[in-house]
């Protein structure tokens, strides 16, 4: 029973963290919303690091959801969110840097942990667990 709470927490986590990062990556994506962002904080290639940003996002948050390839797509979350974080909010006050902190911390959680039994991981035998 406790394993049974434990991987359905783990899928309540990635469900929740990976479509609320796939819809910011989304408005990234088709709306175009982070290109000047990346320019403005010194990046080299602006293009190239938007649309990573944007696409690590995106897809990330896609992959994360369905808990497949869930710790690399996580990792590239938190790679992303730890930009967000400390770097473009970084002199923000907590209430505008909260939402990339929570992002970044569930990130972490998943790639520390795995995605859990209920993931398309599991089934396809990428994470093992008990």
């Amino acid at each position: 029973m406790r394993l049974w709470l434990m991987n359905l927490g783990l899928l309540v986590l990635r469900v929740m963290a990976g479509a609320g990062i796939a819809r910011h990556g989304y408005q990234k994506v088709f709306e175009g919303q982070v290109q000047g962002l990346t320019a403005a904080m010194g990046f080299p290639m602006p293009a190239v690091f938007a649309w990573a940003a944007a696409l690590s996002e995106f897809l990330g948050g896609i992959l994360v959801a369905l808990g497949l390839l869930t710790r690399p797509a996580a990792f590239f979350v938190f790679a992303t969110m730890s930009v967000a974080a400390f770097d473009r909010h970084r002199a923000d006050p907590l209430a505008l840097k909260e939402l990339a902190l929570a992002y970044w911390t569930m990130a972490l959680a998943l790639v520390l942990t795995g995605p859990g039994g209920f993931s398309l991981d599991r089934l396809f035998g990428y994470e093992k667990g008990r």
